[in-house]
């Protein structure tokens, strides 16, 4: 037989969700219904440190121009304040996020073991969007601040003069591009980009240190200037402080730090519930980044203080979102100018690709799980796709301009590191861990009068965020209202005695009957058994089974199933369940019954009070409701053949 060819369609679809996620590959599982996936090598911790770094050092970029603007001649003694809060606070926070959270799911994972219900899911779906924020802001900021670059060179400034948004628009499809094809291979291109991009930061930087030791009376100058501007020690300091929330870009990195943990190596001994060697290298991979952004950060702001006009700083200027740039080309020419314009803008565009593996690392691995996603969620090419299409979206709304997207950036960073803050706070509470959680309170209110006060100065941030949050909540309930009749059990588990009373019914009929529990005396359940064989005609001879179902917390999508079998009063046989829903339940056992018996189980149901739209609602929210039709729709949905579906009786 010649085998028949799949039409183009299928192949694309079948492209589009191969493997349901490359990303499941180094990091275990994306969803509940994904199998898990054996054991993976990884990365080195400071190869992963270079897929971060992409990230967090390519904010040298614009950092010490963004310091400048805000502090002014104070800009090294505001990022020395930066470097303690990151070294002090931000670091040990995300040490013990590591070590709380180690597949990837961040602080978020921490923040939702502590709430249940709806409440907690609406809590981590707001974080979600702080979330989305940080990472698809850090997408397009950088594009938008590559494009910069590239148009600011001197040589290429009349030619691409005017078409910013059109090259940060080409930035953006060519990173969607990369992970259509597979990510995971480019951490190579990461760690040469890293390498080559630090060491002509070290080449700028020690040029610069040698121009002020050269000329000495440059320090002389600026010491002055600031002494006559502010004063005393204490007062600059202050005014540091002040600033400090403008400068909090440079605290980004972290989360995504976090993000990629599933892609460290780790040991060979390494389990899924404990993976320590993977937890202590991401360790190192988060202090080493850090302390090498703290000396870059610090050296940085200082030469570019001193040495390049405050005027440049500004609007228009040179220097605007450029400043190590400027010197490159100041004081080391313009060859060597252009190769360190061209290693920033490989750097600033890769920098989304250390965003896009954090959101392809975290959405998947709570919306789907809330059923607040499609199935395709799961999969990494049709999710890049939907995060490409929206970091257009973002970049034509904000005109490609780096500064107009610094606020939402900003407060996207902020309020994550916050509420990381508080979640290790919190966790080291709970392990009575007195040093630690003073500690951490300490990091959690700077890091919280930091959010405060930029979102109070720059209100368009969390403005930003909210719309974020509003659309991943309308989608997520547009999507768990349109699989609201999907079966969410994932399997079956029965005991012994269950597994009896169904192989013993197999011989006859299996009747079950659906029952609330009351008072469980045996007055209950032989009126019931009365009430059924009235209204549906049935001999009260027949062998029925009892099926109770306990409602847990109904906003959980997807759970498994285990039925307990009992007999009670020396009589009667009940089957007890525990699941997020009732009609989900039951449907599922009927399922479960029938194809370990090969016979068609029936169900009787009595009618239930009250108003379709408020039982609907009643379902959706609380896992209840009218149980007999929203049941026959789950078993309609899952078993299309109708001479194979389980029967459904009201009256």
């Amino acid at each position: 037989m010649v085998a028949t060819e799949h039409p183009p369609r299928n192949r694309l679809r079948t492209w589009m969700l191969e493997g349901l996620s490359d990303m499941s590959k180094h990091g275990g599982h994306t969803g509940p219904h994904a199998e898990p996936e054996p054991p993976h090598k990884g990365q080195r911790w400071y190869r992963v440190m270079c897929l971060t770094g992409v990230d967090y050092f390519s904010t040298l970029g614009y950092q010490p121009g963004i310091a400048a603007l805000a502090a002014g001649l104070l800009s090294p003694v505001a990022t020395l304040v930066l470097v303690v809060v990151t070294l002090a606070g931000a670091l040990p926070v995300y040490r013990r996020v590591a070590e709380e959270s180690p597949h990837g799911e961040g602080s978020i994972a921490m923040l939702e073991r502590l709430l249940s219900f709806w409440k907690g899911k609406l809590f981590v779906l707001t974080l979600l969007g702080f979330a989305a924020t940080d990472f698809l802001i850090t997408i397009t900021l950088s594009a938008a601040d590559a494009s910069t670059h590239l148009i600011e060179n001197p040589h290429l400034t009349s030619t691409l003069h005017g078409q910013q948004m059109l090259i940060t628009l080409l930035l953006v499809a060519l990173l969607g591009a990369v992970f259509l094809k597979g990510f995971l291979e480019a951490i190579g291109f990461a760690v040469a980009l890293v390498v080559v991009y630090l060491v002509l930061n070290a080449v700028v930087v020690v040029v610069g240190l040698w121009h002020i030791l050269t000329a000495g009376h440059v320090v002389t100058d600026w010491t002055s200037a600031l002494t006559t501007q502010h004063g005393s020690v204490f007062a600059m300091i202050g005014v540091s402080l002040l600033v400090f929330p403008k400068l909090a870009l440079g605290l980004s990195g972290f989360e995504t730090g976090v993000a990629v943990m599933p892609h460290v190596q780790g040991d060979t001994g390494d389990t899924e519930d404990r993976p320590t060697g993977r937890i202590r290298d991401t360790k190192k991979l988060l202090t080493t980044a850090a302390l090498i952004m703290s000396v870059f950060l610090i050296a940085t702001s200082f030469i570019t203080t001193v040495l390049i006009p405050a005027n440049e700083f500004k609007n228009g200027g040179k220097a605007n979102g450029r400043a190590l740039a400027y010197l490159a080309h100041e004081y080391l020419g313009g060859a060597f100018g252009t190769v360190y314009d061209l290693s920033t803008i490989a750097i600033l565009w890769f920098a989304g690709a250390s965003a896009m593996a954090g959101l392809l690392n975290l959405m998947p691995r709570y919306l789907p799980r809330y059923g607040m996603a499609p199935h395709w969620a799961r999969a990494v090419r049709p999710m890049v796709l939907v995060f490409t299409l929206i970091a257009f979206l973002v970049t034509w709304l904000f005109d490609a301009n780096v500064d107009a997207q610094g606020s939402a950036y900003a407060t996207g960073v902020l309020v994550l590191m916050s509420s990381a803050a508080i979640a290790v706070t919190i966790a080291s509470h709970r392990a009575r861990q007195r040093g630690w959680t003073v500690t951490f309170a300490v990091v959690s209110a700077v890091l919280l009068y930091v959010t405060v006060a930029n979102v109070i100065e720059r209100p368009d941030g969390v403005k930003i965020g909210a719309c974020f949050i509003v659309s991943i909540m309308l989608v997520s309930l547009l999507s768990r209202l349109a699989r609201a009749f999907e079966l969410r059990v994932t399997h079956v588990e029965t005991d012994d005695m269950a597994e009896r009373f169904i192989q013993d019914m197999s011989h006859r009929r299996i009747r079950f009957i659906a029952n609330k529990p009351g008072r469980r005396d045996k007055a209950e359940y032989r009126d019931k058994i009365e009430q059924i064989c009235n209204d549906n005609d049935i001999p009260a001879t027949e062998d029925f089974v009892f099926v109770e179902v306990t409602v847990t917390d109904p906003s959980v999508f997807e759970a498994g199933l285990a039925v307990h079998g009992e007999v009670l009063h020396d009589r009667y046989r009940v089957l007890t369940l525990e699941h997020s829903s009732i009609s989900n339940a039951l449907a599922a056992l009927l399922l479960h019954a029938r194809d370990v018996t090969g016979c068609t189980p029936h169900i009787y149901f009595e009618w239930t009070e009250g108003t379709p739209f408020t039982n609907f609602l009643r379902f959706f929210l609380f896992g209840q409701g009218e149980v007999a039709p929203v049941t026959r729709e789950v078993l309609r949905e899952a078993e299309p053949n109708r001479a194979l579906r389980p029967r459904v009786h009201t009256a």
